[in-house]
């Protein structure tokens, strides 16, 4: 929940503390924003004798350590600041926990291993004459605060425990927080518990059918299994693709000393059709030694509006295709900005709360924003704010992800940030900054040669050249500058000019399939789809990882076989639990239960009975699986003698002796034979980050290896293994591994 930052400073006065380091979080010097280096601390009113001695009488619960160092600088010696680590009660993770009989009502019990730390916090509580609770701002941590009230006042009945929230880890935030403590949201417990209690009917009703049915350790859930259907049925449309050729034909052409390359665009009045490397050199032929002239030249000027703030899931995605990161890294990083970063003898938060679905910034923040772009880039200053349009699914409870300082700029703040953090940081303040800013405007200029062959046929290429004419936003990006912001030459052409072909390039491509889904791309379906929310999307991509559902390659998620099997036992037995409009129907009632419109049993009564029905019904009637991955194999234990078998595993395929439990003999799988010397080839891993490879099982003697995995398919055309390749040009595609054949999968060889 956001919290409005104070405009007076008279509404500080009952909050005791050592310093004011904030002053006011503006741009501008006159309002006293913290400079960007080792800035010195304001000091506030000091604290008389008595109080500081009168013992510490606030007792502020936080979530993490980070976070509790921060606080610990903003506020005085009256308070005393401790961790709770997370959620410390909870659901039992031995059994469902929930009261179907009896309007679902959930056990709640100490999560195993955090007594110790319960304990700590009711002996501080003991000390204190006030508790305020100050976990993060959304449903979990409002569910953790009121456990936590909970637990306080079944001990200690007459001692004041309170909420506060904010939105930002910052010394103005924080103190207006303090001195503005607020009750428990029943409707976010309401709803957090909601959540819980129906992912834990789910989760526990369909895990044991696997269990039973499939193998042991297997899990499936209501957010996550729709996830895997997703990635799944993408594979489907990968592997029946069957790449098509064509070409393409440039040319270099000269005027005067210049040489410039054009691209074919008509030929014979139409779009040219080049579907072989004949069809190609019919044209070269046709037109080798014609006159050319250009005979267009046109101009066509763009504009480009900036960007709205992140929200959690464009700041996931941006992070992995600018960056690199995965959604989980991106989260934890985050988590670092928004907790506190040490900022000279200044500890704060660099960045506003990392979860929202809203691009909405706060008056305070946009005020600001508006007075640092007009000090630094008047020019670049709109008259009036922009305003973006928040999604109609955004619950908008937050504001969109931002800088709590926007003079903290990425170049003086860098010497205080490792090199993740620096980067992260970059693009939020990029992305923020750039949000109120000015539209860029570039300008095309584009220009036609014309070919006429001696039969009249008319050939047309064409060359372009863009430069931006208006920086606009780009003034502040750098992180996240464009290919379009950098542009290309102006071809140094005129019409009528005569120019010479000096030489063709005639080039052989193949039509890509579908794309599997990355991290970013499978983030981008969900929120459009309303599957999960912002706190889920890291998660739900790292639990499907974790199970060995899904593995990732050239940064694509891939389903294992594993995966696969699940995904179809839970599409033909449950077809409407993991389908994603009826999981968005579940998340829109979720939504009206944190918004008192609906009584969270109520849904869940009327979602149980069918579902609990299905799952006993399948329970009765599904076939057991189980084993049905094991496959005999010509080899043999080298230990004991007795036949090896191929067995599915948590991380793939390996093969292990008939003889268990008396022999445990294990080893990788055969994926192929060895072209160099006919051993066998496995899969392999580099010590330290332990990348896949696959290499010869005779190793050192074979020195064999391939960053290619091998398929159960031989060449047609020499016999040696295929692989399954991916470049940028022909993205994922089969290929031969012997360097020497040019075979390539395609429609023509799978006829």
């Amino acid at each position: 929940m956001a919290v409005k930052t104070a405009k007076k400073e008279s509404s500080q006065k009952s909050v005791p503390a050592k310093k004011d380091v904030s002053a006011k979080k503006s741009g501008s010097s006159k309002k006293g924003s913290p400079a960007p280096k080792d800035a010195p601390a304001k000091k506030g009113k000091s604290v008389s004798k008595s109080k500081a001695n009168s013992g510490k009488r606030i007792l502020v619960i936080v979530e993490s350590p980070t976070k509790a160092a921060s606080f610990e600088k903003y506020l005085g010696p009256d308070y005393t600041v401790k961790a709770s680590m997370g959620h410390l009660i909870d659901l039992p993770k031995s059994r469902t926990g929930v009261d179907t009989e009896n309007n679902f009502t959930p056990e709640y019990i100490t999560v195993r291993g955090r007594a110790k730390i319960l304990k700590e916090l009711l002996t501080e509580a003991k000390k204190a004459e006030t508790v305020l609770l100050a976990s993060d701002p959304d449903r979990e941590g409002e569910a953790i605060a009121w456990h936590l009230k909970n637990a306080i006042l079944s001990k200690l009945e007459t001692r004041s425990v309170q909420r506060i929230s904010f939105n930002e880890v910052t010394p103005l935030a924080i103190k207006e927080a303090v001195a503005n403590p607020r009750p428990i949201d029943e409707a976010l417990v309401e709803s957090q518990k909601a959540r819980r209690v129906l992912d834990r009917l789910v989760g526990y009703s369909l895990s044991p059918l696997l269990w039973k049915k499939v193998k042991n350790g297997l899990s499936a859930g209501r957010v996550q299994s729709v996830a895997l259907r997703l990635i799944c049925e993408r594979e489907k449309e990968v592997e029946s693709f069957i790449p098509e050729e064509y070409w393409t034909l440039d040319a270099d052409f000269l005027i005067g000393k210049s040489v410039f390359t054009t691209q074919l665009v008509r030929w014979k009045g139409g779009k040219p059709e080049l579907p072989n490397e004949a069809a190609v050199q019919a044209i070269i032929a046709a037109i080798s030694g014609s006159d050319c002239v250009v005979s267009d030249i046109k101009e066509v000027d763009k504009t480009i509006k900036p960007k709205a703030p992140f929200i959690t899931s464009e700041m996931q995605k941006t992070a992995a295709n600018r960056l690199g990161f995965t959604a989980r890294k991106t989260m934890q990083v985050a988590q670092q900005l928004y907790e506190g970063i040490n900022i000279g003898s200044t500890r704060v938060g660099l960045i506003s709360y990392m979860r929202t679905d809203s691009v909405r910034i706060s008056p305070t923040a946009l005020e600001e924003l508006r007075e640092w772009i007009g000090k630094n880039y008047p020019k670049e200053l709109p008259e009036k704010p922009l305003v973006y349009a928040t999604g109609g699914k955004a619950q908008d409870a937050h504001e969109a992800i931002r800088p709590t300082y926007v003079s903290y700029t990425p170049d003086s703040v860098a010497q205080y940030l490792n090199r993740d953090q620096l980067r992260l940081y970059t693009i939020i303040w990029e992305r923020f900054v750039s949000s109120q800013m000015t539209n860029a405007k570039t300008r095309t200029v584009s220009a036609e040669i014309q070919a006429v062959t001696a039969n009249g046929d008319e050939a047309v290429f064409r060359i372009a050249g863009t430069k931006v004419i208006e920086k606009g936003f780009y003034q502040v990006l750098k992180l996240l500058s464009s290919k379009e912001e950098k542009g290309n030459p102006y071809p140094p052409l005129k019409t009528g000019d005569k120019v010479k072909a000096e030489k063709f390039h005639p080039e052989q491509h193949f039509t890509q399939g579908p794309p599997r889904y990355t991290e970013a791309s499978i983030i981008d379906i969900l929120r459009e789809k309303d599957i999960g929310r912002p706190s889920t999307y890291a998660p739900i991509i790292s639990v499907l990882l974790e199970r060995y559902y899904v593995t990732r390659s050239n940064k694509q998620l891939v389903p294992t076989l594993l995966g696969k099997m699940i995904n179809d036992v839970l599409v033909e037995y449950f077809p409407q639990y993991v389908d994603a409009a009826f999981t968005a129907l579940m998340e829109t009632k979720l939504d009206k239960v944190e918004e008192s419109q609906l009584k969270w049993p109520d849904m869940l009564r009327e979602f149980w009975g069918p579902f609990k029905a299905r799952v006993d019904e399948v329970g009765k009637t599904l076939e057991s699986f189980k084993g049905s991955l094991d496959e005999p194999t010509d080899y043999k234990c080298e230990k004991c003698g007795r036949p090896l078998v191929k067995k599915l595993g948590r991380f793939g395929f390996f093969l292990a002796c008939t003889g268990f439990p008396e022999c445990r003999t294990t080893r990788s799988v055969p994926l192929a034979k060895c072209p160099k010397c006919g051993g066998d080839v496995v899969a392999r891993k580099t010590k330290g980050r332990g990348k896949e490879f696959y290499g010869c099982t005779r190793y050192p003697d074979c020195d064999f290896i391939s960053h290619f995995k091998p398929i159960n398919q031989d060449c047609p055309q020499c016999g040696q293994f295929m692989v399954e390749k991916y470049d940028k040009k022909n993205g994922s595609h089969k290929a031969c591994i012997n360097p020497n054949c040019d075979y390539l999968h395609s429609a023509e060889n799978e006829e």
